[in-house]
């Protein structure tokens, strides 16, 4: 049989273990006996998997070594079969319907900050998923557990952007951006002179999250208000579940975060605060955050707010995630034509830039 490409399976099953949310030492096996392999001549590796060997290479263990044996004698790695048979669940036509018209994804992350890939890997698997475009929102600098951009580093991403952009497949585009954070008095986490630069702009609270109900909403009034803020992130802040995210970057314990409940604000004044300055609401989709809840979603559309469903991705598998917040959007009735994500990477652009 003729051989597959055992760089191309690892690296799937990576993937799926990523959008499984399965825990991040079994991604990370994959991932480094792939990034192990792609640095030999295939004929090394056909060499090592026949005579036994692979596993004295840094990074290839006694699992990943014989899922490259079965690829290289032309099946299909046992492991990524039972991924692949066992993987996800069917959407209703409502949540499939709003995620077919979905062109891209507003909110990831990559190692510049605390995700656990590079922005090329990022951006491939995004190409993989249909994508039009990815939103490239790694952290502001006050966020140092996830190693937030300073200005300087955020200048030299840029660079790099416009540089992977120019080696990316026609038709996909990396759109520059950050998850911004709200500071205690609703500033915002980065130069004003660079926000005004990128091409779309997240802000998300991440400290002082049980601050008193009046302070609470007087910060958030404050950033929806700022003309650089296009998106706010996940607005209560809660976490539904404790389990780690599958992140494999420096910034992994900061998504192992307890259980959180909701940040206390006047949720009616805030969305007419979005409605009036054209701020979009994010639906997170990250398992654990479920952020915001369905009946928020419903208060946020009867207040006529637009939304983005994102993923908040740290790791590729996870920007498949979008179905997730489709689910929740579909199910409170949320219209594509609300979404700023099912419109093209021009008019996203132009949108931003006109509230700017």
């Amino acid at each position: 049989m003729k051989a597959r490409d055992p760089i191309a399976d690892l690296r799937r099953i990576a993937f799926l273990l990523e959008r499984a949310n399965e825990a991040t030492y079994r991604v990370r096996a994959f991932r480094s006996a792939a990034k192990a392999l792609a640095g030999l001549p295939a004929a090394e590796v056909t060499e090592r998997a026949g005579n036994g060997t692979l596993t004295k290479l840094a990074g290839v263990g006694d699992v990943t070594a014989r899922c490259v044996a079965e690829s290289l004698a032309g099946e299909e790695p046992v492991y990524l079969r039972r991924l692949v048979a066992t993987e996800g669940s069917d959407l209703d036509a409502e949540a499939t319907a709003l995620r077919v018209a979905l062109r891209g994804d507003c909110h990831t992350h990559s190692d510049w900050s605390d995700g656990g890939s590079p922005i090329e890997e990022m951006a491939l698997a995004a190409v993989e998923l249909g994508h039009e475009y990815m939103v490239l929102t790694d952290h502001s600098p006050r966020l140092k557990v996830a190693r937030g951009l300073t200005a300087d580093r955020l200048r030299r991403q840029l660079d790099h952007v416009a540089q992977v952009n120019a080696a990316l497949p026609e038709g996909f585009r990396i759109l520059t951006g950050i998850e911004v954070d709200i500071l205690a008095d609703g500033s915002l986490d980065q130069d004003e002179e660079l926000l005004a630069r990128l091409d779309v702009v997240v802000g998300s609270v991440h400290s002082g999250l049980n601050d008193e109900r009046t302070k609470m909403t007087r910060r958030m009034l404050t950033a929806v208000a700022n003309p650089h803020l296009d998106i706010l992130g996940h607005c209560t802040g809660r976490m539904v579940s404790s389990r780690p995210a599958g992140v494999t970057g420096p910034g992994d314990r900061g998504h192992r975060a307890r259980t959180r409940g909701e940040s206390d604000f006047d949720a009616d004044a805030v969305f007419a605060a979005c409605v009036e300055h054209d701020t979009a609401v994010e639906i997170n989709s990250r398992p654990e955050r479920q952020d915001p809840p369905k009946r928020l979603i419903r208060r946020a559309l009867e207040a006529g707010c637009l939304f983005a469903i994102n993923t908040d991705a740290h790791a590729p598998g996870q920007l498949d995630w979008q179905r997730f917040g489709c689910e929740r959007a579909a199910r409170c009735g949320v219209p594509a034509d609300r979404v700023v994500n099912t419109w093209s990477a021009k008019h996203l652009v132009e949108w931003a830039g006109d509230r700017s």
